[in-house]
């Protein structure tokens, strides 16, 4: 992990800094004025900090000066101000600069030490995403559909206007936005992306916003929001069509005059951001009902991009079976499978209601699953090999098989015992397969039912979610919601590793 650099002419603060952060595990390399560090910043290359964080005055340099340095060369590196109290209002203008938070001295050593574990978690969380974009190939697809969505894109590439992406669920909607910002005058700038329809509605408008010190019950720090994440980029917002109407007069006044207000905050904050939306849902008809705003449905929908359905784009099957399975055996380490003109013909006639993000679980399922290097048609997921072309998506198996399955996590396999998959198949839903085993336990008489089934269903969240990001450990954490530390200690607990 790269080192949390620490800035301060006062010895003691940096000690006490060092000591803290080694405590937790937490790298660090220290520095008495901002000369020193913009020099070390000029040779650090690849070895430079994780997180930076800096004293306002100090001799030979502001901790602001510094800041907009940093901010010039290194936009996507928190940086986070310690300042005096009578600082203050230098340090709650260098949010403007692009300060992650400030810390006020003096300071709570195990608040500093939260702030920081947050700040880096952030910045890992951008790392993910800048590997994310970095693996993300350019869109494949040789049917005319996509040939229209690609000349769209290439029109709108020296474009700042709003956009619109319409399409099923699994279609490929954010690989459409990445590209749109890739192409973009914004490429230099962050990519942020959000699901309006995956956070609760009463964190979401803290979510977008941000949020002051002190706005609610909970809110220690002051908290930048997405909006602000993305300056100078593109935010995505996912699912626009399941914002709750509240939280849309408040989007239209940000795309309308360029500002915003965090929660609690009586400051406006200017946003330079692209916004570019996405929903599979009918918009209009949200509008006929009342659910969505008129205005600004008008407001995001300038330019509309729909994108097909697999189902629509038939012939780009067989070209996407060989990428993912090329691609998913890259990321687990081993021979790439092949596919029999057989099993290719038996994918061209499955309904794909996931479409293409389907079809990816599908090529990752049998590079774990199949048994022989050539994938044949009876090699298929059951849902594909024997089901009607409108079954539903299938759900990569991870049954219990001679060996125990293995994935890769954070470099290292991650072996999956098979009682972990011991739960009842073939029930209607998962809850009714829970309550079917919960009868049977209890009425074996075992008085350990609540750890039993608890102990079974993290564990299979948890490998699901590890096999849905290959293994990335951090990324999984943000998908389930959890904290990196919570997923690595359920993994030792529930003896997944």
């Amino acid at each position: 992990m790269k080192p949390i650099w620490i800035v301060d002419d006062d010895q003691s603060i940096r000690f006490v800094l060092e000591k803290a952060l080694l405590r937790e595990d937490l790298p660090t390399r220290s520095f008495t004025n901002p000369r020193d560090v913009i020099s070390a910043l000029d040779d650090a290359d690849d070895d430079g900090p994780q997180i930076l964080v800096s004293d306002i005055r100090m001799p030979g340099g502001s901790g602001l000066d510094l800041l907009s340095k940093v901010k010039e060369k290194h936009p996507g590196l928190p940086v986070i101000i310690m300042t005096a109290f009578s600082d203050l209002d230098s340090a709650v203008s260098a949010f403007q600069g692009g300060a992650f938070e400030y810390l006020p001295k003096p300071f709570d050593l195990p608040k500093a030490v939260e702030l920081i574990r947050r700040a880096v978690e952030e910045s890992q969380r951008e790392e993910v995403a800048e590997e994310r974009m970095a693996a993300t190939p350019e869109m494949l697809g040789q049917a005319p559909a996509m040939q229209d969505v690609f000349r769209a894109i290439g029109r709108l590439s020296q474009s700042n206007v709003t956009v619109m992406i319409t399409g099923e669920s699994g279609s490929g909607k954010e690989l459409v936005a990445r590209a749109l910002h890739k192409h973009s005058p914004r490429a230099n700038g962050p990519f942020v992306a959000i699901n309006t329809a995956a956070i609760p509605k009463d964190l979401l408008e803290s979510e977008l916003f941000g949020h002051e010190r002190g706005a609610f019950t909970g809110a220690q720090t002051m908290r930048r929001g997405r909006f602000e994440q993305a300056e100078g980029g593109t935010l995505f917002l996912d699912e626009i069509g399941d914002m709750p109407f509240d939280l849309q007069t408040r989007l239209l006044r940000v795309l309308s005059d360029g500002h915003f207000y965090r929660v609690g905050g009586h400051s406006a904050v200017k946003a330079n951001v692209r916004v570019i939306a996405a929903t599979h849902q009918d918009l209009e008809q949200r509008v006929k009902e009342g659910a969505f705003r008129e205005d600004l449905f008008h407001r995001l929908n300038v330019i509309r991009l729909r994108l097909p359905a697999l189902r629509e784009r038939l012939e780009d099957i067989p070209m996407l079976t060989r990428h993912f399975l090329g691609q998913s055996a890259k990321q687990l380490g081993v021979e790439p499978k092949r596919i029999s003109d057989a099993a290719i013909t038996r994918l061209g006639t499955f309904g794909f209601p996931g479409n293409v993000r389907q079809l990816e679980n599908i090529c990752h399922w049998l590079t774990v699953m199949a048994p022989a290097q050539l994938v044949e048609a009876k090699d298929l997921p059951p849902e594909v090999a024997a089901g009607p072309a409108d079954a539903a998506p299938p759900r990569p198996s991870l049954a219990p098989a001679a060996e125990p399955a293995r994935l890769m996590g954070d470099g290292a396999a991650l072996a999956v015992p098979a009682e972990v998959f011991a739960a009842p198949a073939g029930q209607r839903s998962w809850e009714s397969g829970l309550e079917a085993e919960a009868l049977e336990l209890l009425a074996s008489g075992r008085m350990d039912v609540w750890d039993e089934l608890t102990r079974r269903f993290e564990s299979r969240l948890i490998v699901t979610a590890l096999a849905n990001t290959r293994g990335r450990r951090i990324e999984a954490a943000q998908k389930l919601g959890i904290g990196r530390n919570t997923i690595t200690r359920k993994i030792q607990e529930l003896g997944l590793e």
